[in-house]
């Protein structure tokens, strides 16, 4: 007999603590990560020691927050469709209202379009409080879109759905225009915690993220991306705290930065798309509830405040992975050493140690 309801136990481990400053949280904690990829744990787990060895840790500033759902109509032709545009625009204050009649915490903050042919993609932003904003911002789509067939002339139906979001796929304008927090975070490493911590240097560093995470991610194709492994601590943490975790196709999506200021190491890694929640679908299981508290962000604050320290956590998580793997790599064999080790249970590794 098959259980529909089971649960998919992945291993689990609190690694840390980090430390954790910024516009939007002044913390040290442990953070959750679940994955199979048991060499995470000590690999992050070094970058956080190294945030502890610095006064302020890493300084996150979340820059903006939106959650995006676009509608597709079709018009009679381009320049019905560029008319209807128009009206649409002219309408924010009267669409507005229509989200705020059917929601407590979804907002409309945004309206972008483009027209294709006879074709009109119309893209939504909300802000959405503590939820990551999925389903709050379909539905308020949803009536965006029934108000607009019933006032704007000339369009008809197409999808609530126009893959002009974009959720859950690599594209470009979710990084330019945004599409959940958008978190940069900051981390400068004494030369000394450089050498006896990541054993290598401010310059090396340097000059393998140009080389691999830049260069690299450009012959590859990639799109508004370039750093070395993100996926791998979002995907850890969000199965770690319930969020959904296909969102790291965009939440990948990001820039690592890297300086050397007279030997000492300038890091960033900015994450435009992070998209989190700490209320919503998944939060309710114990575990994640368990994680929530843990962190923090469960509290009673202003709608939004526990999602955004949410995102804030979960970005400085990614830097202390992100660190951590590219010291290892300016090293000849170092990476592989670690793997090999660590997956085979033994309990001693340069990474992490």
């Amino acid at each position: 007999m098959t259980d529909t309801h089971a649960i998919a136990g992945v291993p689990m481990k609190w690694v840390g603590p980090l430390r954790l400053s910024g516009n939007t949280a002044t913390t040290e904690t442990h953070v959750p990560l679940a994955t199979y990829e048991s060499p995470l744990w000590p690999s992050v787990g070094r970058g956080a020691k190294i945030s502890m060895l610095v006064e302020q840790g890493i300084v996150a500033t979340l820059v903006d927050e939106r959650m995006t759902r676009s509608v597709l109509v079709e018009a009679t032709d381009a320049q019905t469709a560029y008319l209807a545009a128009r009206d649409v625009d002219a309408r924010f204050d009267e669409l507005r209202e229509v989200v705020r009649t059917g929601s407590r915490y979804a907002e409309l903050i945004g309206v972008r379009h483009e027209i294709t042919a006879n074709l009109l993609f119309i893209r939504f932003e909300f802000t959405t409080g503590d939820a990551s904003g999925h389903n709050m911002a379909t539905l308020a789509s949803d009536a965006l879109l029934k108000h607009l067939l019933q006032t704007v002339p000339g369009i008809t139906y197409g999808s609530i759905s126009g893959n002009y979001c974009t959720d859950k796929k690599a594209t470009a304008i979710n990084g330019i225009l945004g599409r959940g927090k958008n978190v940069v975070t900051e981390l400068l490493v004494p030369r000394d915690v450089v050498a006896d911590v990541l054993h290598t240097s401010a310059a090396r560093i340097v000059q393998l993220n140009i080389r691999k995470n830049m260069l690299g991610t450009l012959l590859a194709g990639g799109i508004r991306s370039a750093n070395a492994h993100f996926a791998n601590m979002l995907l850890g943490f969000y199965l770690a705290t319930g969020q959904d975790a296909a969102n790291i196709v965009e939440g990948s999506q990001g820039v690592t930065m890297a300086e050397d200021r007279d030997g000492d190491l300038y890091f960033s890694c900015t994450l435009p798309n992070l998209i989190v929640g700490t209320v919503g679908n998944g939060k309710g299981l114990e575990f994640v509830e368990t994680n929530l508290t843990r962190l923090g962000c469960t509290v009673d604050r202003a709608p939004g405040e526990n999602a955004r320290r949410l995102a804030v956590i979960a970005a400085a998580t990614v830097l202390c992975g992100e660190l951590s793997l590219l010291a290892a790599q300016t090293n000849p064999g170092e990476l592989m050493r670690a793997h090999v080790q660590l997956e085979r249970g033994e309990t001693t590794a340069k990474v992490g140690v």
